[in-house]
């Protein structure tokens, strides 16, 4: 279990991060939804030891170390691969790194994805880049799975096979976190909904949950982020005078 208790973290004045708690229990598949600068990024940087912090983040009970670090992996938009390594090599060097990396699951999601084996990743396109990092951290074996924002570059069709084969590769021990904006996009796929604003988790709902109550996963953000649909028609007759 991956427990986070009274996580704050300030950017000089601004606290990005205000006494967040949140608990990611194994085998769960969790949407992580907010606005830009929310604090997505922030939390999952402090999970992963990247930024100070104050609070406390545990896995298992325990702090995370380089003893425990690879049982979290990592995606990105802002790609953490080697720029001149190629897909291959990158192979080579995961399963010399971590002990658990899954070359079959890698291999598959390489050809799935229509992935080159060759040439230095900087060459790929963003979206090959994207998909890159995804096959990456899915591969090496981790128990918890970090994705932020990693379908930045992908059209929907690619998006929407990976939802499906994310699915369906995922053993009941991996957990999931995916920070993303595509709420309606990713509502049938995650099992559970975090809400983060202004750097405070402001919603946290099970899916089945929210099918109990005939609440969309959109109107239950829209009403945690109090919302006013009625902003669009004032801006328009504002204009207008």
């Amino acid at each position: 279990m991956l427990e986070i208790r009274d996580v704050t973290k300030r950017y000089n004045m601004k606290k990005a991060l205000d006494n967040v708690s949140l608990t990611l229990r194994p085998g769960e598949l969790v949407g992580l939804f907010g606005e830009n600068g929310a604090g997505k990024s922030t939390l999952m940087k402090s999970i992963l030891g990247f930024v100070s912090y104050t609070g406390s983040i545990t896995l298992d009970g325990e702090r995370i170390t380089a003893k425990n670090i690879a049982r979290l992996s990592y995606a990105t938009s802002e790609h953490s691969f080697f720029p001149d390594l190629s897909p291959a090599g990158h192979a080579q060097f995961y399963a010399e790194q971590f002990p658990n990396f899954n070359r079959k699951r890698f291999d598959v999601l390489m050809d799935f994805f229509g992935l080159p084996r060759g040439g230095a990743a900087r060459k790929l396109s963003t979206g090959q880049k994207n998909r890159f990092e995804a096959v990456l951290a899915l591969s090496q074996g981790a128990d918890y799975i970090l994705m932020d924002e990693p379908f930045a570059g992908n059209d929907i069709f690619n998006r929407e096979d990976f939802y499906k084969v994310l699915l369906g590769i995922l053993g009941e021990h991996e957990t999931v976190l995916l920070s993303t904006h595509l709420i309606e996009e990713v509502s049938g796929f995650i099992g559970r909904a975090v809400l983060i604003h202004q750097g405070r988790i402001c919603g946290d709902v099970s899916m089945s949950e929210l099918e109990e109550r005939g609440e969309s996963l959109v109107e239950y953000v829209k009403r945690e982020w109090n919302y006013r649909a009625d902003r669009i028609a004032r801006a328009i007759d504002e204009l207008s005078e």
